[in-house]
């Protein structure tokens, strides 16, 4: 999904919310920019939200006389305007939605405002718990900051939130994600102190946040010891990799499996 994310910001060259559900449609379906050429381990929300889109579209096409054939390709913005792309169920708050994140801090980094905006809004569309919201948020700005030459110690400080709060556009993240924001991965003992890779979207982030925290700046350890949490974890190791990535860079990943 992230390949679809990235691929929709690179052809649309803007945030284009439907055009990234057309693209995860594509995904679903026909396995389009899958590894395997087809979908696998798609989560219930994502699956859900993914078919409340395809229902909007054909009543929408119905509404709009639009031909089903040129549905996934509309770009006239006032009828974009118009169509409802917030998919998800209230509720959903699993890990999907942050482990698909990175290419919109990337591809926005140089206006920060926006691109944590955009990073929420890139988690709504299929994950409709505020939670979802401002984990993508708070994740987007690390990535933002980690691009931009913060420190890591600038990164993992405890008031990360304050220190950049007109990223956020002044806006509160909820209590669990500011939990987290304020620290609570910082556990030494990480899964003997409860640390754990789970779904639910608060602890993919506590568990990816721990990891980078405590990698001792390698980007292999950190991707083994969000692996060796157990549970979710390809989607820990993946959330992990985006922000771990954006800081280390290219050059810190272990030749080893780049060669794989």
């Amino acid at each position: 999904m992230g390949l679809c994310l990235a691929n929709s910001l690179i052809a649309r060259r803007d945030f284009v919310a439907y055009d990234q559900l057309v693209r995860y449609k594509w995904w679903s379906k026909h396995g389009y920019m899958s590894s395997t050429g087809q979908c696998f381990d798609i989560g219930s929300a994502t699956s859900q939200s993914l078919r409340e889109f395809e229902r909007r579209q054909q009543s929408f096409a119905t509404k709009h006389h639009i031909s089903l054939d040129q549905l996934d390709s509309l770009s006239n913005p006032d009828l974009l305007a118009k169509f409802d792309v917030n998919c998800s169920e209230s509720g959903a708050a699993g890990n999907g939605a942050l482990m698909r994140l990175a290419p919109v801090p990337l591809f926005f980094y140089r206006h920060p405002t926006e691109a944590v905006e955009f990073s929420g809004v890139s988690g709504i569309i299929t994950h409709g718990d505020q939670k979802a919201y401002d984990a993508c948020r708070y994740y987007g700005a690390l990535i933002v900051a980690a691009l931009r030459g913060e420190t890591k110690t600038q990164l993992l400080d405890n008031n990360f939130y304050l220190n950049h709060k007109p990223w956020f556009n002044n806006k509160q993240l909820t209590q669990e994600v500011m939990n987290v924001a304020q620290g609570s991965y910082k556990k030494p003992g990480g899964y003997s102190d409860g640390i754990r890779g789970k779904g639910y979207i608060i602890r993919a982030l506590e568990a990816a946040l721990w990891a980078f925290c405590y990698d001792g700046n390698s980007f292999e350890k950190g991707v083994l010891d969000a692996v060796n949490l157990g549970d979710d974890t390809d989607t820990t190791a993946a959330i992990y990799g985006q922000l771990a990535g954006a800081y280390y860079g290219y050059d810190k990943l272990p030749q080893k499996w780049v060669k794989q």
